[in-house]
C-alpha cells in the first residue's frame, strides 16, 4: 500500500433514509497535506467529512455503501473502535465551540475524557503543546485559569484547534472553519493550517475559493452529490479537466 495515502474512499454512497446525499465518490487523501472541499451550500461537502470520522452515525436513518480505509483499515466495519477513530480523526467545527470551562480545562477536556495514563507534568506538556501548535500559547500562557467564552472568536477557533491537537490526532477536519471569523482571524488560522500540515493530513470544508486556492494541496469540487473533479488544487484552478467546475470557479455557476 502507498504509505503517502491516509484515507482512500471507494464508490462511498451515503444516504439519510431516503434521500441518496453522496454518490458514487473516489478519491485518495494524502498525508500532510492540505485537501480543500469546494461546492454550493448542500451539494454534500460536510456530509462527507463527516462520513470520514464517523460523525453521522449519530442521525438516525443514515447508510453507508462503499468502502472508507483509513491507514489501509475499512473505518465502517464492526471492528472499528469509534471512540479511537476520533481521536485519530479531530474535526473543528464552523462555529467556536468551547466549553464554559477554563482554557486550560478545555484542552485538558480530550485526554480526560480518554483516559490520559501519563503523569501530571505528562498532562502539562500535552496542554501546552498543543497551545503552542495552535498558535495560542503566547497569547493566554498568563491566564489559562481564564473563562474560553472569554476569548475573542479567533482565539476560540485556535483553542478549539488546540483541543483537538491535545488527543494526538492524525488528521485534522475543519468543517468551514473560519467563517465566523473576521479577515485577520481567517489569515492566522489559514497560517496555522499551514504550519500543522507538517505534522498532521488536513481536510478543510470551505466555502471561500480564495482559500482553497491559498492553502489547500487538493481541491475537490463536489456539486449535487456527486464529485465532479478532484487534482492538485493550481490544476484544477487555473486548468480543469471538467467544464463545471471552470463555471464554478469562474462564478458563472453556483
Amino acid at each position: 500500500m502507498d504509505n503517502s495515502i491516509v484515507f482512500s474512499i471507494e464508490n462511498l454512497d451515503f444516504f439519510y433514509s431516503t434521500t441518496h446525499a453522496l454518490k458514487d465518490i473516489n478519491m485518495h487523501i494524502k498525508a500532510n497535506q492540505v485537501t480543500a472541499l469546494i461546492g454550493p451550500s448542500g451539494c454534500g461537502k460536510s456530509t462527507f467529512l463527516r462520513c470520514l470520522n464517523r460523525m453521522n452515525d449519530t442521525i438516525a436513518g443514515t447508510r453507508v455503501e462503499g468502502k472508507i480505509k483509513l491507514h489501509g483499515n475499512d473505518i465502517y466495519t464492526d471492528l472499528t473502535d469509534v471512540v479511537e477513530l476520533r481521536k485519530k480523526v479531530g474535526m473543528v467545527f464552523q462555529k467556536p465551540n468551547p466549553f464554559p470551562q477554563s482554557i486550560w480545562d478545555n484542552v485538558a477536556f480530550g485526554p480526560r475524557v480518554l483516559n490520559f495514563e501519563g503523569s501530571s507534568a505528562d498532562l502539562e506538556e500535552t496542554i501546552y503543546t498543543s497551545l503552542k501548535k495552535a498558535a495560542l500559547w503566547d497569547e493566554v500562557k498568563d491566564n489559562l485559569g481564564k473563562n474560553a467564552l472569554a476569548l475573542s472568536l479567533g482565539q476560540q477557533q485556535r483553542l478549539c484547534i488546540a483541543r483537538v491537537l491535545a488527543t494526538k490526532p492524525d488528521v485534522i477536519l475543519m468543517d468551514e472553519s473560519t467563517s465566523a471569523l473576521d479577515p485577520i482571524a481567517t489569515l492566522r488560522v489559514e497560517d496555522l493550517i499551514a504550519e500543522l500540515k507538517q505534522d498532521y493530513t488536513i481536510v478543510i470544508v470551505t466555502h471561500n475559493m480564495q482559500q482553497a486556492a491559498r492553502v489547500s494541496d487538493y481541491t475537490g469540487l463536489f456539486w449535487l452529490s456527486e464529485l465532479i473533479e478532484f487534482n492538485q488544487t493550481e490544476i484544477l484552478f487555473t486548468n480543469p479537466a471538467q467544464e463545471l467546475t471552470e463555471s464554478y470557479i469562474t462564478g458563472k455557476m453556483g
